[in-house]
């Protein structure tokens, strides 16, 4: 079952997960985190953490670490695999060092006990929040010329041209909410603006490998995926890209 509620002043867009199998304690969080202007979406278990994120990006994660079928430390792992950017906040009562050691080499950002502070776990969220924003503005960006059809490194001024339907699908990454879009709506938008007719997964793919191999020229030295596949969703765009005319 999934409890969300949107507010009509969100703080910096952030949109957060919090599963923990606890009634009462999730409802408690869900009201105090939902009062402060986030959009919230309460869940108590991970199969539908895996349900929601089919539809909805999610920037910051709140998980119990003790939860029925699949621990917290199960669900971090593979959770931080396929959504590199998320921040992982783990609520526990085990204060154990062994136990938050096992939290953070799972993918964990920050680690509270129980019982949870409301004002402590605020004041978390929007912390490790700003820091996600900070990395992302210090990454070298890049600039798409609508009209030219390239790609400009905005540190070097190097330049890679692009097809039609990779300044498409780019736009549409750039453009969207957390910069990530299904696979199915990604491949209605490229047969609705880019005129092409019968694409599917695997041209899809070989899409992504095209433009993450011209990316990688402008960028030669970031590590990153700047395309990340995320598993039962899409893609993401992980570098930030300025659209001009």
């Amino acid at each position: 079952m999934i409890d969300h509620t949107v507010t009509d002043d969100v703080p910096k867009s952030l949109r957060i997960a919090l599963v923990e199998d606890d009634p009462l304690l999730r409802k408690e969080m869900h009201y105090h985190l939902k009062q402060q202007g986030f959009l919230v979406y309460a869940l108590d278990r991970g199969s539908s953490l895996d349900e929601l994120l089919l539809t909805e990006p999610i920037d910051t994660l709140i998980l119990d670490l003790n939860l029925p079928v699949e621990d917290g430390l199960s669900i971090a792992k593979r959770i931080r695999l396929s959504i590199p950017s998320i921040v992982i906040i783990m609520l526990t009562a085990r204060t154990a060092i062994p136990e938050r050691l096992k939290g953070y080499e799972a993918g964990a950002d920050i680690y509270l006990s129980k019982p949870i502070d409301p004002e402590e776990l605020t004041a978390a969220l929007l912390s490790q929040h700003r820091r996600a924003q900070r990395s992302l503005a210090a990454s070298p960006g890049l600039t798409l010329s609508l009209q030219s059809l390239s790609l400009t490194s905005m540190a070097s001024q190097q330049k890679v041209y692009l097809t039609n339907s990779e300044k498409v699908f780019l736009t549409a990454l750039a453009q969207a909410t957390s910069h990530l879009l299904e696979s199915d709506m990604i491949c209605e938008i490229l047969s609705q603006r880019a005129g092409v007719t019968n694409i599917g997964r695997r041209s899809l793919e070989s899409l992504v490998s095209r433009l993450r191999k011209k990316i990688a020229v402008l960028m030669p030295d970031d590590p990153n995926s700047p395309i990340k596949a995320i598993w039962g969703v899409g893609y993401q765009l992980c570098v930030p890209i300025e659209l001009r005319p």
